[in-house]
């Protein structure tokens, strides 16, 4: 259960992330959810003690939020640079 609450939470959390960061990107917001959730899943592993199968702690999301905000922050970096 707590694998699907760190999946949905990171999707959001991508498109929440865009809004935190002010990036002003609209095509890439499927980008933006993937790199959430995959900030989301591993930040949440680290804060979660490594199990993300059992139940999700507050701290794990509150892990869960900084990894998604900085996997965006990178792929806004990546993607401004191939801009270049």
């Amino acid at each position: 259960m707590g694998l699907l609450i760190l999946i949905v939470v990171g999707a959001v959390l991508g498109w929440l992330a865009t809004i935190i960061l002010r990036i002003e990107d609209g095509r890439g917001i499927l980008a933006n959810a993937g790199a959430g959730v995959v900030g989301s899943l591993v930040a949440g592993l680290v804060g979660g003690n490594g199990s993300i199968f059992g139940a999700v702690s507050g701290i794990a999301l509150l892990w869960a939020v900084l990894g998604a905000v900085i996997a965006v922050g990178v792929l806004n970096l990546v993607r401004q640079r191939a801009l270049r």
